[in-house]
């Protein structure tokens, strides 16, 4: 191939190839300028053939073998009889105001996802700090705005995880994350957990009544929210999260009787699916809770909710639910109250599942990514920025 071939396949499109200098020996110079008889005013959009002057501009590109060049552009700029003043003609490749090519910043983009640290990135690419930051977070809205443009899909799960410490005020600040079942990926990222802050965030993507399953833990504010802005969607509650309202009173009332010692077998046994343990398991946890009459009423009703999930059809585990309910109301546990007033306030969402199944198990394991997300970057101050990290590393 000719060099002179070669030299021009290494430039942008529409830019013509003058000549090749050196400033030292990490860097080249090619002396370029664009070829093309009009151009068309940014403002008014008429095509001008008059030139009004020419200036000389250098742009920074993506380096070639760890030697760094730099396009030395003769721009034209047209004089726009319509608007009766110049303007410069633009070059594709090159963002107008900017001295560096998108491909360069393709590049430190690249670096950025693949390199041990950023220190690496800047000591490559020759640039600042400042620069490599601003380049990576510009580069990752671009990347999500490809990945993720489509409306609302039909079935989504939306949890909250931690996001931050507020050193100011010292309470947490949350981010709900909405996942979307059907491509197994992250919808949106918003701050807050409230139905304000969820309404607010969401309002601009369209087809909210596209949306027929909404799956989530037991939280009041996510409930009111997918009612209101999702009007055909049915609100289904995690299957987990209902197995787990009774947790907190089991271990209560097990630390008040055997201590809080970690490695102490029967906290583990407890709070373990029954129907799952061997025989032996069971009957030394029945033998231990007949000493324990309170923590025995607890731990069966525990049971017993394990026992309504293995029930098969909407129709009978909705008599299941309602028998439950009426047993509980003989009860004089705190707990048991609480638990009944909880299944009767949560009924439709509970039964939900048994007609169609689905679980938060996927939005749970995206906050486990989110989590592994901030602890890579030590924490992040910018929501923006974490919010780009996270749906570009899981998208």
């Amino acid at each position: 191939m000719p060099v002179n071939s070669l030299t021009q396949s290494l430039l942008l499109p529409e830019l013509k190839f003058i000549k090749l200098t050196y400033s030292h020996r990490a860097s080249s110079n090619y002396h370029v300028e664009k070829v093309s008889e009009a151009e068309v005013c940014p403002k008014c959009a008429t095509l001008s053939k008059s030139v009004y002057d020419r200036r000389l501009v250098k742009v920074k590109d993506s380096p070639v073998r760890d030697k760094m060049i730099f396009l030395e552009i003769l721009k034209r700029r047209f004089w726009c009889e319509v608007c009766e003043r110049p303007f410069t003609e633009p070059v594709p490749g090159i963002t107008k105001g900017h001295r560096t090519t998108q491909r360069l910043k393709r590049a430190i983009l690249w670096a950025c996802e693949n390199f041990v640290d950023l220190e690496r990135v800047q000591r490559t690419y020759r640039v600042s700090a400042g620069y490599v930051f601003k380049t990576l977070y510009d580069q990752l809205e671009i990347e999500l705005k490809r990945k993720i443009n489509y409306p609302w899909p039909s079935t989504i799960g939306i949890d909250e995880h931690s996001f931050r410490r507020n050193k100011k005020f010292g309470f947490t600040e949350y981010a709900s994350v909405i996942v979307d079942y059907k491509n197994k990926r992250p919808f949106e990222l918003v701050e807050g957990k409230t139905g304000a802050d969820l309404e607010s965030s969401l309002a601009h993507i369209e087809g909210r009544e596209n949306v027929s399953n909404v799956i989530l833990d037991m939280c009041d504010a996510f409930k009111g929210f997918a009612k209101e802005f999702f009007p055909n969607a049915k609100v289904i509650a995690d299957k987990f999260h209902v197995l787990r309202l009774l947790t907190p009173a089991i271990n209560r009332r097990r630390k008040e009787l055997a201590g809080d010692r970690r490695k102490n077998p029967i906290g583990r046994l407890l709070l373990k699916n029954g129907y799952k343990l061997e025989y032996f398991k069971q009957k030394t946890i029945w033998f231990w809770l007949e000493d324990h009459p309170e923590l025995k009423e607890i731990y069966s009703w525990k049971e017993r909710m394990h026992l309504f999930y293995r029930i098969k059809g909407f129709e009978r585990a909705a008599k299941a639910l309602t028998a439950m309910t009426d047993e509980m109301a003989n009860s004089e546990i705190k707990e048991i109250k609480t638990l009944r007033k909880t299944l009767m306030k949560w009924r439709n969402e509970i039964l939900a599942y048994f007609e169609t199944g689905l679980t938060n198990a996927r939005t749970e394991g995206f906050n486990n990514l989110a989590k592994l997300v901030q602890r890579r970057a030590f924490g992040y101050r910018s929501f923006r920025n974490y919010r780009l990290r996270f749906l570009n590393a899981c998208a």
